[in-house]
C-alpha cells in the first residue's frame, strides 16, 4: 500500500527571511502614489492655469528623461517605467511657484535625479528625499524666482501676491485675519485651496485624500503624518502671537507644505526610518524644526529642510531603535 502525500502551496517552506508573499511591487506603489497625487494636480492646473501645467510636465518628463540618461550612461537597466521617476519630478514640481521658468523644473529635476539619486547608487540607496533635494538646490540657486508668486484674489476681492506663510512672517497674524476677512473665511480658503502658495500645497482636501488613499493602501504609515502634524499643531498653539496658548494650529496645518511634506514626503520608504518607533521619531523631528524654522528662522516655511535635516539621521535612528534579536533581552 502506497501513501501519496500531497505539498500545499506556500505552506512548510523553510527558507530564509523575508517569509511574505505579496504582489506588491515598486511600479504598483510609485503609480499608486501618482494617482493618489491627480486630483491635487488637476485642481492646481484649474487653480493657476497653464503655467502650473507647464512647470508640472517640464519637471515630471525631464526626471524620466534624466533617468534614463544617467541609467544608460551608468550602464544599468533602464527602469523609467516604474514610476519612481515620474513620481520625483512630479513631487518636485508641486513644491514650486506656478509661474516659475521652465528651466527651473528641469534643472530641478537634474539635481534630484542625477545628483540626489544616481549619484548615491540609484533607487534605494539615496540618504535624502531627491524631491526636496531639487527644491532645495533652486532655493539656494534662485531664491527671488523660488519667492514670487502669482496674483491670487481672495474671497474680499483683495489681490495678493503673497503666501499666507509670507503675509503671517512679514505682517502678522491679524493682518492674515484681516486679509481674508474672517478667521472662518481664512480656513475654508487654505481647507479648499483658494489661496496662494506653491503648485501642490494650495488644496489641503485634497491632498488629504490622496494621503488617505495611501493610508488605506498600506503603503504609508499613519504614525507619520499624524506624529508630524501633531507636533506642528502642539507646537505652534503653545507658542503664538501674544503669548504662550495664543496660537492657531488650525492655520499652521493648513498653511504651506506641511500636508504634501507629511502624506507624500516624510512617508518615503527609502529615507525614512524602518521601524515604527524610529517612524515617530522622525516625524516628531520634522514636526519639530518646521515649527523652529516658521516662528524663529528668517524662511517662513520650513517643511522640505525639516524632513532633509531628519533625512540625515535616519541611519542614527534606525540604530537607536534597533529591535532586539530573537532569543536576546
Amino acid at each position: 500500500m502506497s501513501t501519496e502525500i500531497q505539498v500545499q502551496p506556500n505552506k512548510m517552506i523553510v527558507s530564509s527571511s523575508p517569509h511574505m508573499f505579496d504582489n506588491t511591487s515598486i511600479p504598483k506603489i510609485m503609480w499608486t502614489v501618482v494617482l493618489a497625487l491627480i486630483p491635487a494636480v488637476i485642481f492646481a492646473i484649474y487653480h493657476f492655469g497653464i503655467p502650473a501645467l507647464q512647470t508640472l510636465a517640464a519637471g515630471s518628463i525631464s526626471a524620466v528623461v534624466f533617468e534614463a540618461v544617467a541609467q544608460k550612461v551608468l550602464r544599468k537597466p533602464i527602469t523609467i517605467k516604474d514610476g519612481s521617476a515620474f513620481l520625483c519630478g512630479l513631487l518636485m514640481a508641486m513644491t514650486l511657484p506656478p509661474a516659475v521658468p521652465l528651466f527651473v523644473p528641469i534643472v530641478g529635476s537634474f539635481i534630484a535625479i542625477v545628483v540626489a539619486k544616481h549619484s548615491m547608487g540609484g533607487l534605494g540607496f539615496n540618504i535624502f528625499n531627491p524631491a526636496h533635494i531639487g527644491r532645495a538646490a533652486l532655493m539656494a540657486s534662485w531664491p527671488v524666482l523660488m519667492t514670487t508668486w502669482t496674483n491670487v484674489s481672495t474671497k474680499v476681492d483683495t489681490f495678493t501676491s503673497a503666501t499666507p506663510l509670507n503675509i503671517l512672517k512679514q505682517q502678522g497674524y491679524d493682518e492674515l485675519i484681516h486679509l481674508f476677512g474672517s478667521q472662518q473665511q481664512m480656513y475654508k480658503s487654505l481647507f479648499f485651496g483658494l489661496r496662494n502658495g506653491s503648485i501642490g500645497e494650495t488644496s489641503v482636501f485634497l491632498l488629504l485624500i490622496g494621503g488617505l488613499v495611501l493610508i488605506y493602501k498600506k503603503y504609508v504609515d499613519w504614525v507619520v503624518p499624524v506624529s508630524m502634524i501633531g507636533t506642528v499643531a502642539v507646537l505652534t498653539w503653545i507658542f503664538g502671537p501674544h503669548g504662550l496658548f495664543t496660537g492657531d494650529p488650525l492655520f499652521h496645518i493648513m498653511a504651506g507644505g506641511l500636508m504634501i511634506g507629511a502624506f507624500f514626503m516624510a512617508t518615503d520608504m527609502v529615507t525614512t526610518p524602518i521601524t515604527r518607533k524610529g517612524k515617530v521619531i522622525f516625524a516628531v523631528g520634522c514636526g519639530l524644526i518646521t515649527v523652529l524654522i516658521r516662528l524663529v528662522g528668517g524662511y517662513p516655511e520650513g517643511v522640505c529642510y525639516s524632513i532633509l535635516l531628519m533625512n540625515s539621521v535616519t541611519p542614527l535612528i534606525d540604530r537607536f531603535v534597533q529591535p532586539v534579536r530573537y532569543g536576546r533581552k
